[in-house]
């Protein structure tokens, strides 16, 4: 039995094409990364306000936040990270999702998981065509 309340972080991209279809998968792919950005900012205002507050204070405070600069920055870094690998990766999927038959964009069913996880087998709903989507593209 498939649990509903807690699904699994990384799908493959035939499942997730499957459960939301390509243009919600994309707008959450979308929406994810832009809330990655949104924890870098964040993450280097704690890292100005940490340099902020280490400015006064005795050593024992000054190594404190020390500790939360780089915790904050490490946080920071991982964030940016994570908001490049899905935006690139949410826009490599959107480039190779236009029927190269007719040109309808995003409307297709999968046929089937093709190679890895980060591959679909898909066929154009007006057309029938037939090609395979990577998300490592």
């Amino acid at each position: 039995m498939r649990n509903i309340l807690n699904p699994p972080l990384h799908l493959g991209l035939a499942e997730a094409f499957r459960r939301a279809g390509f243009r919600k998968w994309y707008e959450r792919e979308l929406l994810s990364s832009h809330a990655h950005l949104v924890l870098a900012f964040l993450s280097l205002v704690a890292v100005f306000a940490a340099l902020e507050a280490s400015r006064d204070g005795g050593p024992a405070e000054r190594l404190v936040n020390l500790v939360y600069v780089l915790l904050s920055a490490a946080i920071g870094a991982w964030a940016l990270r994570r908001y490049l690998f899905l935006l690139t990766r949410a826009e490599g999927v959107a480039n190779q999702a236009q029927c190269e038959s007719c040109g309808e964009y995003g409307r297709f069913k999968v046929v089937a998981p093709h190679g890895g996880s980060d591959e679909a087998e898909v066929c154009c709903r007006r057309c029938q065509h037939h090609w395979v989507i990577s998300g490592l593209a």
